[in-house]
């Protein structure tokens, strides 16, 4: 992988990223594009697709250097690279398997060698699996709940550092609206992003005042997680909606990107239900 310049600090992000001047897309668009001193390194895991891409390409518009994360679609996370990079943005690709802790930490390592520190960071990886109670593994129970649950912690726990040298810092949990409703075809899957809500009140009464810590949870989403549901049952799945419809990347990432923000600094230990009303505990 090529190398990019490395700022010395993100510190210097004024109050209101949207306001900035775009830069000017590098000459290696693949990589990296150009970087000034209001830059600072956002991690969103997951990133090469669906609602972590959409994040990733709203974060960096707001004058963030984001990484994209992926684990197996390099050619999905170089897209999204050069995306990011031909509006003016500033990303680069890491493959990272955030559920090992090893990886997790070289994840943010990187992205804070290279963009000068960390200020945000979205926890997206997740993965879906569906198997009843009685078919299910050990196996496949520690694989979900580590994707799912454990890999938010292991990259919390990496980038802590970075977040505390910051004026503030935000970590935004992607849950899912089976955490609110459980699931009858994959009691890991709801189990893990359920424990992302409780992993986000925990984080939140320990890392205040400075660090928000809150969690979104989507229901029905036009992903690739969901295009076999969609494709089976989408009518039905949009007729259960009160606005009858699913939502696109782009409106939970919108969510996200609010989480993110200074304006959001007396919000913490919140999980937002964003399902166009199919749930509303």
């Amino acid at each position: 992988m090529l190398r990019g310049t490395r700022l010395r600090t993100c510190s210097a992000i004024g109050r209101r990223l949207e306001s900035r001047s775009a830069p000017a897309p590098s000459a290696n668009p693949g990589i990296i594009g150009a970087m000034n001193e209001k830059t600072c390194g956002a991690i969103v895991t997951g990133s090469a697709r669906g609602i972590g891409a959409a994040t990733a390409r709203l974060l960096a518009a707001r004058g963030y250097g984001v990484c994209i994360n992926y684990v197996a679609d390099e050619a999905a996370a170089t897209a999204a690279v050069k995306q990011i990079v031909s509006e003016g943005g500033q990303a680069f690709p890491v493959r990272a398997d955030v559920s090992d802790p090893d990886q997790a930490r070289r994840l943010v390592e990187q992205t804070a060698d290279r963009f000068g520190g960390i200020r945000v960071v979205v926890n997206n990886a997740g993965v879906s699996q569906h198997r009843s109670f009685s078919e299910m593994t050990a196996e496949d129970w520690d694989f979900v709940v580590r994707v799912n649950l454990s890999s938010a912690a292991y990259v919390s726990m990496a980038a802590l550092p970075f977040l505390m040298k910051q004026p503030y810092g935000r970590i935004i949990h992607v849950c899912s609206l089976r955490a609110m409703t459980g699931s009858g075809h994959g009691a890991h899957y709801a189990a893990g992003k359920a424990g992302l809500i409780g992993l986000t009140k925990s984080l939140a009464l320990e890392l205040a005042p400075a660090i928000t810590v809150n969690a979104i949870s989507p229901g029905y989403t036009n992903t690739d997680m969901n295009a076999a549901s969609l494709a089976a049952k989408g009518d039905a799945i949009r007729a259960s909606i009160p606005v009858h419809r699913v939502a696109e990347p782009s409106e939970i990432a919108a969510v996200i990107g609010f989480l993110s923000s200074e304006e959001a600094g007396y919000i913490t230990g919140e999980t937002i239900n964003a399902n166009g009303g199919i749930y509303m505990g």
